[in-house]
């Protein structure tokens, strides 16, 4: 282990105090580092350490003492310490240099586009993959970190592109490899397919398929992410310098993060701690906006969380200072979503309708990807409006397809339908794995290939800027924010609460073609 990622040290004396149900605990040093007696403090406190990151002055603890808390933060090295153990945000999703200035360091080859499922893939087509792929498919070199419910990394068209190496089992707080048949969600394995589903000829084609995925499992089986997995995540992205995260959840217990409310505070500050150390080492984050049709910059009412354990949500009034984790941590590039149908007042298009599910805000949205949209998507190119990706074979998928393959160890290969930003968060991280291929620099004196800063102009410069809609559907009335009001879109064409800087591009991005808009 580097100095970035300490694991759990050897066992000591066992925790004396208990007198509850064994809960964890993430603790916060007021320092970016964990203290040389921090094994003694928290023995003392009647709990153990489970994994240490010394980097950001966290510590994942057990204890079954429930006054481990009030304990632990006698000591004057304590910022906080919150139990972590209930609660968990169960996942959604059912739903820089110039163009001529390529690094030769990172080999690029093309890929095709003619893969069997690949007529389905009308996500693919909006944002021309298939032009970006004539130049570019993505590099060997490059690995995205998919931080999700695990990876069925046999299915055919992630096996070719994973990479065991890079991947890590976070479910306890301190990573372990990833085993066969972690994925019992099912939903990150359809977040990596379409990053990077490989173009085998078989199934479907990510958008950045020569590119190396790694599966990062940061939930329980039942998809409910917790703290400790979050915070573990970054720093395994940290440690091995992957170019990019996915991150397709949300990283809290609470929906809206306050930053005076002491149960939450020192697990965001945690997160927020871990993803901006990942961020300093090179990992570009890429994250969803989410599926409340929330104004993330406007919030009033939170009524889904916590979700874990189930019937336990508060209902309680949110302001501007609270946020959402990680997709308003500055740095990240927070994606929305749309469908595949155009908005039908606007003579300029193509210009996409936003996902009636999808939420948005003016200081959380940096881009638009297709997410599905099963109301105002469906076209005949997308007849049920839904985004095709890879799939658990052994899974439930109300809408799947599958194919048949030449292994007799997985002889059948199943792809699922699904809709949530979730979904469009991938878009993006694949297009932010092309940039790094084209223009990262293996000879980067600082962390990482290319700054996150840099991938972050590239893929919001390039995109294709969507207005407002002059005129709103009903159901943008109906499907209405917390407060019950309509969902409203903001700002001008160039920069606005629903598509921020517009829609994703990979053709523009790879050929770093502004089009006048960076």
């Amino acid at each position: 282990m580097t100095a970035a990622l300490v694991g759990a040290p050897p066992a000591g004396a066992a925790p004396t105090g208990a007198d509850g149900p064994t809960r964890t605990y993430l603790v916060l040093y007021k320092q970016s580092a964990v203290p040389s007696n921090a094994t003694d403090t928290v023995r003392d406190a009647g709990g153990e350490i489970i994994a240490a990151y010394d980097a950001i002055g966290v510590v994942v603890a057990r204890s079954g003492n429930s006054g481990f808390a009030d304990a632990i933060t006698k000591d004057g090295n304590v910022e906080g310490a919150s139990a972590t153990d209930a609660l968990g945000v169960k996942v959604d999703g059912v739903a820089a240099p110039a163009a001529d200035e390529q690094a030769p360091e990172l080999p690029n080859s093309p890929a095709s586009d003619a893969d069997t499922l690949s007529p389905l893939q009308w996500d693919m087509r909006q944002i021309f993959t298939p032009q970006a792929h004539a130049v570019t498919g993505g590099s060997r070199a490059v690995v995205v970190g998919d931080i999700d419910t695990g990876l069925d990394f046999n299915h055919p068209d992630i096996a070719p592109n994973y990479s065991p190496a890079d991947s890590a089992d976070c479910s306890s707080g301190a990573p372990a490899p990833l085993q066969p048949g972690n994925d019992r969600n099912g939903h990150g394995t359809h977040t990596a397919g379409t990053i990077a589903a490989a173009a085998n000829g078989a199934g479907i084609v990510g958008v950045a398929p020569n590119v190396r995925i790694a599966g990062i499992k940061s939930s329980n089986d039942d998809g409910f992410f917790f703290p400790e997995m979050v915070v573990c995540s970054f720093m395994w992205a940290a440690q091995r310098h992957l170019d990019a995260t996915n991150n397709s959840y949300f990283a809290d217990p609470w929906l809206f993060n306050c930053r005076n409310d002491k149960a939450q505070h020192a697990i965001w500050k945690a997160e927020q701690r871990a993803i901006r150390h990942a961020m300093n080492q090179g990992v570009t984050v890429v994250a969803s906006a989410g599926n409340e049709s929330e104004d993330l910059t406007h919030p009033g009412i939170d009524t889904t969380s916590p979700d874990f354990p189930p019937n336990s949500e508060q209902s309680r009034d949110v302001t501007n200072a609270c946020v959402v984790v990680p997709v308003e941590i500055p740095g990240v590039i927070g994606v929305s979503a749309d469908g595949h149908n155009q908005q039908t007042d606007n003579d300029e298009g193509p210009d996409y309708l936003k996902a009636y599910y999808s939420s948005y805000g003016q200081s959380a949205v940096d881009v638009v990807a297709p997410g599905g949209d099963f109301f105002f998507g469906r076209n005949a190119e997308a007849p049920n409006g839904l985004v095709l990706s890879t799939w658990p074979a052994n899974r439930p998928c109300t809408r799947r397809v599958q194919e048949t393959t030449n292994n007799p160890t997985y002889p059948t290969a199943v792809y699922c339908y699904l809709q949530g930003t979730s979904m469009a968060g991938p878009h993006v991280a694949g297009v932010a794995a092309l940039v790094v291929s084209r223009y990262g620099d293996l000879q980067n004196p600082q962390n990482g290939k290319m700054r996150p800063g840099q991938v972050e102009q590239y893929v919001t410069q390039t995109a294709d800027p969507q207005p407002c809609p002059t005129s709103v559907s009903a159901l943008y009335q109906t499907v209405t924010t917390s407060l019950g009001q309509p969902q409203a879109c903001q700002g001008g064409t160039g920069h606005n609460s629903w598509y921020g800087n517009g829609q994703v591009n990979a053709l523009h991005a790879v050929t770093h073609d502004t089009g006048g808009n960076g």
